[in-house]
């Protein structure tokens, strides 16, 4: 709140309007109320963005859907004063059969709202914002089904996608706004959906330290949902036998019990803690992720922030953050992937050379003003409102 109203309070160094009336003309959100999910990067960017927007006297609640947090996830949030956490097991929307208990939880949710009594619903999903919230709702397109599928599949999307696709255009008409983390993925939500309502795009960030270079040693590291097709851990396990270096894979390998898949060629961490994940980048010379579809890639962020040379999938969105700081290549060209590789693995200056620039532009990214971003979005959102409210035409 300080930074804001500062910023607004001088122009030129010179003071333009008190602080009282400032207070007045601009809404300032005191409490807000996130949903998440504990499976993937959601969790990551909700917690980075409760404690940073702690620094503003914000309150956040975090309201979880699908698996409950663990033990572990738990301490994490307990460790962040201004953040209240909601729990419950209702399937997400992109889940199979979802819908019944899509419903359910958006009656729950009405009522932690009408307890926490929040001034913004921040949505890191879409079907909720049709609800007869009390407060104006933002929703966060962190991914779709719809993109995913264009990105990931060869044949066409099967018609159970149909009542995805009907909440989510009815959730975009009720939202006041709808976030992406970068302008590829707005594109994709622009072409899947009829968009009338306004967007913005907001980079996500990394608030939790511990991401620093280190004495690095002969290891090419990837980390997600590797179950997940979209990071196209396949691809990996396929050109491994063809590496200088081992690859180890950091993630749950397993969308559900029964479904593992059997890697003979790369080394599974399993999930790692937040902390033992930084270690592991902190370590690692080269990070690799062939992602066939990433709205951003939070991990490749924390990646470039702790030294690592980089070589990304030649996507949207890893051209739009990385394009100079990272080598892109195609999944249709694995012959490269194993020369670059290679190279990298033989060639210490080469590879120093490109973790230098990858932590470069993850600097010139601001990873650290992700609260500032999203305060001054909702200050903006809420102020809006208000006045739209109080305009009698």
């Amino acid at each position: 709140m300080e930074g804001r109203i500062t910023s607004a309070l001088h122009l030129g160094g010179a003071p333009v309007i008190d602080q009282r009336e400032l207070q007045r003309l601009v809404q300032i959100p005191n409490r807000i109320l996130m949903t998440s999910d504990c499976v993937g990067g959601v969790w990551n960017y909700s917690l980075d963005l409760a404690g940073a927007l702690g620094l503003f006297g914000v309150q956040v609640g975090i309201a979880t859907m699908g698996p409950r947090p663990s033990q572990d996830q738990r301490a994490q949030a307990a460790r962040i004063p201004n953040l209240q956490l909601f729990e419950s097991d209702y399937k997400l929307e992109w889940m199979d059969s979802p819908w019944a208990d899509v419903d359910a939880a958006g009656i729950w949710l009405l009522g932690v709202a009408r307890n926490f009594q929040p001034d913004l619903i921040h949505l890191n999903g879409f079907s909720h914002a049709g609800l007869a919230w009390d407060a104006p709702v933002v929703v966060v397109a962190h991914s779709c089904l719809r993109s995913w599928w264009n990105a990931v599949k060869s044949e066409p999307m099967p018609k159970g996608f149909a009542e995805y696709t009907v909440r989510v255009l009815a959730a975009l008409r009720c939202a006041k706004l709808l976030v992406a983390p970068t302008s590829a993925m707005m594109d994709a939500m622009a072409q899947n959906y009829h968009l009338s309502v306004p967007t913005k795009v907001i980079s996500n960030g990394c608030f939790r330290s511990g991401h620093l270079p280190a004495e690095k040693i002969e290891l090419i590291l990837t980390a997600g949902r590797l179950w997940d097709e979209a990071k196209n851990i396949q691809f990996l396990e396929r050109i491994a036998p063809k590496l200088k270096w081992p690859i180890h894979a950091a993630g749950e390998n397993r969308r559900s019990p029964g479904c593992q898949q059997v890697m003979k060629n790369i080394r599974l961490l399993g999930h790692l803690s937040n902390l033992r994940l930084a270690e592991y980048l902190n370590m690692a010379a080269i990070y690799v992720a062939p992602a066939l579809y990433e709205p951003f890639g939070l991990t490749v962020l924390e990646a470039a922030l702790s030294g690592c040379s980089l070589v990304l999938s030649d996507i949207p969105s890893f051209r739009e953050n990385w394009d100079g700081a990272a080598l892109l290549i195609s999944t249709e060209d694995p012959d490269q992937w194993c020369a670059v590789l290679n190279r990298l693995s033989e060639d210490r200056e080469f590879r120093n050379n490109l973790a230098r620039k990858a932590r470069q532009r993850a600097l010139e990214l601001r990873p650290e003003e992700i609260g500032t971003r999203y305060f001054n979005m909702y200050c903006d959102l809420l102020t809006v409102s208000a006045q739209q409210e109080n305009d009698p035409r």
